[in-house]
């Protein structure tokens, strides 16, 4: 399922500073390694922005939402959830602002905390490591089995 995601709200749940210079871009960049991972679509909400900074952008497989100050990031979701209607139902909202969850309730778009898409999030970087063939081990009993095996193959 697709993501919207309140950018602020979710920020310092992932150990950032909201009063980084960069805090924004270094969201992104996780739900980068994310959306990739879990193959999502995501959109994410940052309200604050300054004159000339407003807009949507594509930033790899991330649309950013910057809403020109004066408004705000739950007004933007809250407006992106009603413009899509019956399929609203088929997205997830992140966040852990109470108005953000009741405006998904309204849309019947699912609903998570911020907390608990970090562990989602990280639970997918985590399992990105592992490695994908790896080599079950044996045990003692399980060798003793096979040895058996071939040597009355043999």
């Amino acid at each position: 399922m697709p993501y919207l995601i309140d950018g602020h709200n979710l920020i310092p749940k992932f150990g950032l500073r909201l009063d980084s210079m960069d805090d924004e871009l270094e969201l992104v960049t996780l739900l980068q390694e994310f959306a990739r991972l879990r193959r999502q679509q995501v959109e994410v909400y940052f309200d604050g922005a300054p004159a000339g900074s407003a807009g949507t952008r594509s930033l790899g497989t991330v649309r950013a939402h910057f809403i020109r100050l004066g408004q705000t990031a739950d007004n933007a979701i809250r407006a992106r959830l009603n413009k899509m209607g019956k399929s609203a139902k088929n997205w997830v909202v992140v966040s852990s602002d109470h108005e953000v969850q009741g405006a998904a309730r309204a849309s019947q778009a699912q609903f998570i905390s911020s907390e608990e898409f970090v562990k989602l999030a990280k639970e997918a970087m985590q399992s990105a490591l592992k490695p994908n063939n790896a080599e079950k081990v044996l045990s003692k009993q399980e060798v003793e089995e096979w040895l058996r095996v071939f040597r009355d193959k043999g």
